[in-house]
């Protein structure tokens, strides 16, 4: 008698073409906001074209690496999920103060990047420790509320970027209004992308349905072409090939306050991957325990260790794919190591680089909202496993958590007051509906054992199949 051990999906070996068009699929969900930290922290420090440019390659690289390390693991690094890591924007402020001090610069921000790695790898198991505190009703809140934040995102894309730009005019920063938001072609090309993605949905099949979003990209990049609004003066100005050097701008410096602030970040990161993770383990069916999100939280320190080697910054799991792997219902891990292939790939070729940055936000607009309603709905899911007819506690848990999680995108400058060290804590939805709902379960339910704690989190796991 012959026994078989069923492989779980996460697992999975998908064939060399499919493998190839999602993991593309991710790179291009990620790559607005993998380039953006770079071009914004080379331009605050006055860099030359030359080294913003190396900056991205820089940043595109690591990104691969450090994907890498997180989806194919290692002995006790990397949560083995379909992950794709990127550059945390909750890093860009306490940046750019540094940015602006004289005796800091480039290689302090290096430097403070390098330590906040090392003590992500030292506090994984620490912050690990957390996961009773993360049943279905928290859970659940957390994931409808990283969904709501990124739908702010999707919305932007469509409406071509942010609309208030930020210019440094004689050393002083100001907000200006952007010209191109919200531009009726714009509008209409991303409603345009939109509608192929979701008749892709409805009436592909298979692999066509897989990939609904990387063809919906297309369509809508092919359009915007036609239209003239793709323009490609920086892909034949790009160099065909470039090595990423480490430590290119020299050694990193270590400065007291500038370590001690991005250690403060790295923990506000580390605990939004927490939530991401726990949002993966949902819509994939796969058990994440505690050894699983040790290793997950290890692997976002040497990432952003190896970031700081090679000329980049703090890294972290890029919320936006969660979002395609709900919609595409792939859920190999073998996807996102071919997507950070992709992207180690772009780093050392600048030419195929700018070719994907070419593809105008408006374009990602249309698949941002699909994809980013879809971790809303995940959210909302989870949330339905909840028992608010006998235990009526956990509907003022929801509701007080939501209200606190959409302090930062109603109202940005609603802690402005504040000490400024506090803003890394207080400027992230995610974390502030985290840090709430815990709160408020702890107080209304108490905290449950750990047979409890894994209990829940089997049974919102099993409703997760379904996804």
């Amino acid at each position: 008698m012959t026994t078989t051990t069923e492989i779980h999906p996460v697992d999975q070996t998908l064939p060399a073409p499919r493998l190839l068009a999602l993991g593309l699929q991710h790179v291009l969900v990620m790559y607005a906001g993998a380039v953006a930290v770079p071009l914004i922290i080379g331009r605050a420090l006055k860099l030359p074209p030359e080294d913003v440019a190396f900056l991205i390659s820089a940043d595109l690289f690591a990104c691969g690496l450090a994907t890498l390390v997180q989806c194919i693991g290692f002995p006790g690094v990397g949560i083995r999920l379909p992950v794709m890591m990127g550059v945390t924007f909750a890093s860009v402020g306490p940046m750019l103060s540094m940015a602006a001090a004289p005796d800091i610069g480039l290689l302090g921000i290096y430097g403070s990047v390098i330590a906040a790695g090392i003590f992500g790898i030292i506090a994984a198991p620490f912050i690990s420790r957390l996961l009773p505190l993360f049943p279905p009703v928290v859970t659940g809140t957390i994931i409808l509320v990283i969904g709501i934040s990124l739908m702010r995102v999707g919305i932007n894309w469509a409406g071509g970027g942010l609309p208030t730009l930020t210019k440094v005019i004689d050393g002083v920063p100001g907000a200006f209004p952007n010209p191109n938001y919200g531009q009726l072609p714009g509008l209409g090309i991303a409603l345009f992308v939109l509608l192929v993605i979701l008749a892709l949905i409805k009436w592909g099949a298979g692999f066509v349905a897989n990939v609904a979003v990387l063809l919906g990209i297309v369509a809508g990049a092919a359009l915007a072409s036609a239209l003239g609004m793709m323009h490609f003066e920086k892909v034949t100005a790009a160099q065909w090939g470039a090595l990423v050097i480490p430590f290119r701008f020299g050694m990193p410096t270590f400065h007291l306050v500038p370590v001690i602030t991005m250690c403060i970040v790295m923990i506000v990161v580390m605990i939004e991957s927490l939530g991401m993770f726990l949002a993966l383990g949902e819509i994939t069916g796969k058990k994440v325990d505690r050894d699983a999100l040790t290793r997950g939280l290890r692997a976002d320190g040497v990432g952003t260790f190896l970031g700081g080697i090679f000329n980049t910054f703090p890294y972290t799991s890029f919320s936006q794919n969660v979002g395609l792997v709900s919609v595409t219902g792939v859920r190999s891990r073998w996807v996102t190591i071919t997507g950070g292939a992709i992207m180690l790939l772009l780093g050392l070729l600048p030419k195929m680089a700018a070719l994907v940055e070419a593809v105008p936000l408006v374009v990602l607009g249309g698949a941002g909202l699909v994809m980013f309603g879809m971790v809303a709905a995940t959210g909302a899911r989870i949330l339905a496993t909840v028992d608010f007819k006998n235990n009526q506690f956990n509907l003022f848990v929801v509701a007080i958590s939501v209200g606190f999680g959409m302090i930062p995108l109603v109202a940005p400058n609603f802690f402005k007051n504040l000490p400024h060290g506090l803003h890394p804590l207080l400027e992230s939805g995610i974390l502030l509906c985290a840090l709430v709902a815990v709160v408020l379960n702890a107080f209304f339910n108490g905290f449950g054992g750990k047979g409890a704690a894994e209990a829940d989190a089997a049974a919102t796991a099993s409703s997760a199949q379904h996804v």
